[in-house]
């Protein structure tokens, strides 16, 4: 199936019972037992659930994946894999990995794994950086907020020869712009909170296997034993949510390539990162591994910090908020939010580019931009 029509049926059936064409929400803690048997297959909520089966099934699908396991947050389902690991383990990230996640093996597992943070464009690095106890390299394609690709294809290689497990954040690409499974990663994770859902409503997060091996029994595992798992209306509403994805993709790309251009062309602009952009270092890369660059972009103002905050506070239409992905544009001053050991710029503005009418949204920048000193 194309993906217009896998996303409608891959997550949905009719009820038997009812013959309702969308499937119910089944909000039941546990099922009924028959001589010790569960004939509907399903024991207790936290082990599994048919919303939430139903979700899995979808984001595996979508992902070209064998498996999926759902969590209740995006910061869960990567906890997930590093929960995974032995004792010991070290990981290689990018020095420009989401601050959720990185601030999470820094304070949650010092003592427990050992990690370095590193540049993900220089393939060498990588490399180099590898050592007796390394086990995973975690990648983050475009990078949260500068929107730095990594060579998937690349690393994947070196994963490979070193016998590593390769994990990729898809959360700003979706698998509608990238499918990382397919040029050779293990494991993808989103914070399906973001696009998959959409509407700015439920958290979610998810991690999909490329095949169902030990390490993802083990992920399994730390899913059903750990309990950070979607209640049965979270998955309801992503599995909703993810019918729409590929047109709601659509929009939120066109528009965030009228607004790279319309940026880029601005005065008072320093610098666009939007990889869709000819001017991005990695746009080739881009043309190569993404099938489209997604609806998130950055940029860094001449003005410095007190340009970046005089725009934002200025602004009608996109709101100043966190998170991404939602159907309404988004803006926010990264810095503030990461912390000083952060790579983001003072001066950068990241921008999730939301579904309203593209005019209106240059309109809004524009009557600010042009106050600004630069």
């Amino acid at each position: 199936m194309n993906l217009e029509t896998l996303v409608i049926h891959a997550g949905n059936k009719v009820d038997e019972a009812t013959k309702a064409v969308v499937q119910p929400l089944i909000l039941s803690t546990t099922f009924e037992r028959n001589n010790g048997e569960y004939p509907g297959g399903y024991i207790y909520s936290r082990a599994d659930n048919p919303n939430r089966k139903s979700l899995e099934r979808v984001l595996a699908l979508l992902e070209g994946g064998e498996d999926a396991c759902a969590f209740a947050t995006g910061n869960a389902a990567g906890m997930s894999v590093f929960q995974a690991l032995v004792p010991g383990s070290h990981i290689i990230c990018p020095d420009d990995m989401y601050h959720g996640l990185r601030n999470q093996l820094k304070i949650l597992f010092k003592g427990i794994l050992t990690f370095d943070f590193i540049d993900f464009t220089n393939l060498s690095l990588i490399e180099s950086t590898i050592n007796a106890s390394t086990k995973l390299i975690w990648a983050e394609t475009p990078s949260n907020p500068l929107l730095k690709l990594a060579d998937i294809a690349a690393i994947a290689k070196i994963c490979e020869k070193h016998q590593l497990i390769f994990a990729v954040d898809n959360t700003f690409a979706t698998p509608i712009c990238q499918q990382p499974l397919t040029l050779g990663a293990h494991l993808v994770m989103h914070s399906t909170t973001k696009y998959l859902n959409g509407h700015s409503d439920v958290t979610g997060g998810a991690i999909i296997t490329k095949n169902k091996d030990e390490f993802w029994e083990k992920i399994r595992t730390v899913q059903g034993f750990g309990g950070a798992t979607p209640s049965p209306f979270d998955c309801y509403l992503i599995t909703r949510g993810i019918k729409t994805l590929p047109y709601r993709m659509r929009g939120h790309i066109e528009n965030a390539m009228k607004l790279a251009i319309y940026l880029e062309n601005h005065p008072a602009i320093e610098a666009v990162f939007y990889p869709g952009l000819a001017s991005h270092p990695q746009h080739e890369l881009a043309k190569k591994q993404m099938l489209n660059y997604s609806g998130m972009l950055s940029f860094t103002l001449k003005g410095g910090e007190k340009a970046a905050f005089d725009l934002i506070n200025g602004l009608k239409i996109f709101t100043q908020a966190t998170s991404l992905g939602g159907v309404e544009s988004l803006i926010e001053h990264r810095y503030a939010v990461e912390g000083p050991d952060t790579k983001t710029p003072k001066n950068l503005l990241r921008v999730s580019v939301g579904l309203e009418h593209i005019d209106d949204l240059i309109d809004d920048l524009d009557q600010n931009l042009k106050n600004l000193k630069h």
